[in-house]
């Protein structure tokens, strides 16, 4: 142990994307949190997040790519939650290596934080199971815990009640358009739709995969609406999530990468392979047995 009280235990973890394949709004609780049906599943491609135990209860991030402060870092935030709850002495010392776009509803830091949970669960020795990990991560925000529970899910509740749920492994082109989305004033819009019916899991797999935030998002950000027309000539586009990025799913990986070529200058994107398990998962299941 140095004299800045870093330990030597310390190693890297991923923190994968996740896609929203549908979205539906089916009400709104007494609290304001809406209640949702929705399907997560991961991308194969994450940031890193290279944690070091501490033995002097600091919590240091290093972060230069996001240019969110520490206070709001949701990494950050996630080991002093994580702290407080367990009662834990112990600190960290973490590197957000930042790969997935920021505000595009991919989940990147709502994974970064939930891959910090898990991460300092085993650091730190604490032995929280899987549950008791997602009862804190849900106090982060509602996509956390689907990152906790590490596979492919239908999402009930504000999403956080989960049922795991086999999709195909598709390959995804993702776009993103030169604008940020704020959830929060998607849900607050007046025109939002918020009383869609109910579905089974089944009319999902039969082809049902609405999201009731694209109209508002459409008019709200014509960026969005020209990267879903767009790609709406090749294939059926969807947003995720709120947006703002747009997807859309293919069986070949070169149809996929040939595509992305023809795309836009005005868009980034990438493409990447859906996945049923969280590669954190694998690495961790021990400890979220």
């Amino acid at each position: 142990m140095s004299a800045r009280g870093r330990s030597d235990q310390s190693s890297v973890y991923l923190a994968p994307a996740k896609l929203n394949l549908m979205l539906r709004i089916t009400g709104r609780r007494s609290d304001g949190y809406h209640r949702l049906q929705t399907v997560f599943q991961f991308l194969d491609i994450h940031d890193r997040l290279h944690i070091e135990r501490r033995d002097d209860s600091q919590i240091i991030l290093h972060d230069d790519a996001s240019g969110i402060s520490p206070a709001d870092n949701l990494s950050y935030r996630a080991a002093r939650l994580l702290q407080l709850t367990s009662g834990s002495d112990q600190g960290a010392e973490i590197t957000l290596e930042k790969h997935l776009p920021m505000g595009g509803g991919l989940g990147g830091g709502s994974s970064d934080a939930a891959t910090t949970l898990i991460a300092l669960n085993r650091l730190w020795g604490l032995s929280l199971n899987q549950s008791e990990l997602k009862k804190i991560a849900l106090t982060l925000g509602a996509d956390v815990p689907i990152f906790i529970h590490g596979r492919a899910a239908w999402a009930e509740g504000i999403g956080e009640e989960l049922t795991d749920i086999d999709l195909p492994e598709m390959w995804y082109l993702v776009l993103q358009p030169p604008c940020h989305v704020s959830t929060a004033e998607v849900f607050n819009q007046p025109d939002l739709t918020r009383h869609s019916p109910r579905i089974k899991i089944r009319a999902f797999l039969q082809g049902d995969c609405r999201n009731d935030c694209l109209p508002v998002v459409r008019r709200r950000h014509p960026e969005v609406a020209e990267a879903l027309d767009w790609l709406n000539q090749f294939a059926d586009a969807r947003l995720t999530g709120t947006g703002a990025c747009v997807f859309a799913a293919f069986a070949d990986q070169r149809l996929a990468r040939n595509l992305l070529q023809k795309k836009p200058a005005s868009l980034n994107g990438f493409v990447a392979r859906g996945i049923n398990r969280s590669p954190l998962l694998e690495l961790l299941q021990p400890e979220l047995s």
